[in-house]
Formats: C-alpha cells, sequence, structure tokens
C-alpha cells in the first residue's frame, strides 16, 4: 500500500482549498464553477460535490440534482454547483480504451447514482490533499489513487500515435492537417479520416480542444491576458476569449480570476514551460 493511501481524513475536516493538479492526459480541480453557461469540454468530465448536490444539464436536457456525474467528451452542458465549490476530474477521450472503462464513466451522461464511487472518489481528493507531497509520477498513478485501477490505455495506430504526441508535446503550434498528413505519407483525407477513427474525435476538434487545454497551465499567473493569448497560439485576445468561452462557458477574465488562490501541480511540457514541473505556486 502506498504511504499517502494510509491516511484517512473524516469528512468534516476537509479544507475549502483551491487546488488543480494536471498532466497531458489527466486534471484534477477543486475550485470554483463559475456561472451556469454551456460549456463543451474535450474530454470524459466527471464531477463530484463536495458536500451539496450539484444540478446538471446535458445537451439542453431537464435538469438531475447529483452528487456525482459524468459528461462525454464534445457533449455541450450547464451546470450549477450547490457549494461555493466543486470537485472534478478530466479524463482524455483518446489515453483510453473507452468500451472498457467502468461503467459509471463509459455510460455517464449526466447523473450517476453510485454512493461506492462517489465515496471513493471524495476519500481519494482527501488523501491527496493531506498527502505531503501532492504529485504523480505516471497518469497510472493518478488513475490508482483516485479510480482504484489504472485506466486502460487506447492502442492507436503508430502514424497517429505521432501526430497525437506531436499536437500534446506542443499544443499551442499551428500544426495543420496538412502538414500531418505529409508526414504521415497520407492523403489529406484519408489522414482525416484514419484520425477520427482512431482517436474518436475530429483533427480539428481535438486540436482545438489541446490548445484551450494548454490555457489551464497558466491560470495562476497574473500576466496580461492578450500575452497570455499569444503564448497559448491564439493570433489575438478576441479569438482567446471566443475559443475559451465555447469551451469552458467563462470568459479568460472571469477564468483567471477564479483561479487567483489556486494551488497547481503537475508534469509535463507545458507544465515546465508554464510553471516549473510539480511547482505550487507562492
Amino acid at each position: 500500500m502506498h504511504q499517502d493511501e494510509q491516511i484517512r481524513i473524516e469528512p468534516s475536516t476537509r479544507r475549502p482549498e483551491r487546488v488543480m493538479w494536471l498532466n497531458a492526459d489527466r486534471v484534477l480541480y477543486v475550485g470554483l464553477l463559475g456561472e451556469p453557461t454551456v460549456r463543451t469540454l474535450g474530454a470524459f468530465s466527471i464531477y463530484v460535490s463536495l458536500t451539496q448536490p450539484h444540478r446538471i444539464s446535458v445537451e439542453g436536457g431537464a435538469w438531475e440534482a447529483a452528487e456525482l456525474s459524468v459528461v462525454p467528451p464534445g457533449v455541450p452542458h450547464r451546470i450549477v454547483a450547490g457549494e461555493r465549490m466543486i470537485f472534478s476530474i478530466l479524463v482524455e477521450a483518446e489515453t483510453v480504451d473507452v468500451p472498457a472503462l467502468p461503467e459509471w464513466i463509459r455510460d455517464g451522461g449526466g447523473a450517476v447514482d453510485d454512493a461506492d464511487t462517489l465515496a471513493a472518489l471524495r476519500d481519494a481528493l482527501d488523501r491527496f490533499k493531506a498527502a505531503p507531497r501532492r504529485q504523480f509520477d505516471r497518469t497510472e498513478d493518478f488513475d490508482r489513487h483516485f479510480f482504484g485501477l489504472a485506466l486502460p490505455t487506447r492502442r492507436i495506430e503508430r502514424r497517429i500515435r505521432a501526430v497525437l504526441d506531436r499536437i500534446k508535446h506542443d499544443p499551442n503550434s499551428h500544426t495543420s492537417a496538412e502538414d500531418c498528413a505529409v508526414a504521415c505519407h497520407l492523403s489529406v483525407s484519408r489522414f482525416l479520416h484514419l484520425f477520427r477513427a482512431e482517436v474518436g474525435a475530429p483533427f480539428r476538434s481535438f486540436r482545438t480542444w489541446q490548445r484551450a487545454r494548454s490555457v489551464l497551465y497558466f491560470v495562476t499567473q497574473s500576466a496580461n491576458l492578450a500575452n497570455i493569448a499569444l503564448d497559448v497560439g491564439y493570433p489575438d485576445s478576441t479569438h482567446f476569449s471566443h475559443s475559451v468561452r465555447q469551451v469552458y462557458g467563462l470568459t479568460p477574465k472571469s477564468m483567471f480570476a477564479g483561479c487567483r488562490k489556486l494551488a497547481l501541480y503537475g508534469y509535463g511540457t507545458a507544465a515546465a514551460q508554464g510553471m516549473g514541473a510539480g511547482r505550487a505556486p507562492a
């Protein structure tokens, strides 16, 4: 048993601390949710209430009350926290074998009625917060901590895997389908078809999500938003604002304001560029 897995904290002792851990495959977030506008994330979105139920509406459907909910990648939804903060996890779809996922993730489309999973996720968050070293060296370690097992890995054709690695290594570059097709020795139409078949998402959607996702590495910085827009690959602040709002349902100004007191941890190229791997802000 891992050392920090022996720690148990009663729910009454949970601290209202804002924290985010991320690498190229997962995001853990505990913090403010913002206004209940439509958001469309490119990953499996898992929402966990800390104490009070939240409400969620998927694809414009009826509102559901839930303490645990799941939204598949690319599905628009709105969510309202029942308290000041919420706990959420993002699982990048291209990293997992979707049919082999735990049923509550694979078949999730809104509220999930699973008391055992809810309790396990809350307990895992408490152990993470209490651990002297808030880090996971590998995605598998993160999965085992929060899900009790390493989520099954998706097998992807080697040429498409190289494209994925290229985009995720530098999500802010203006990688075109034409360039990727040439690198794969394929026509553009064949490349786009193969990419979607292997990844489960269109090339443009995946690239757009990865760029918007890279914004998360910068949310604790106090730099001018126009400069951050350029740093993450947007041509100007207007495109930056439009894209961020489409994905997260928030303007960059609101998003960054809500993350000022956030402790940020993580591994990966983007993290090292934006924060310094594994370092929390002062």
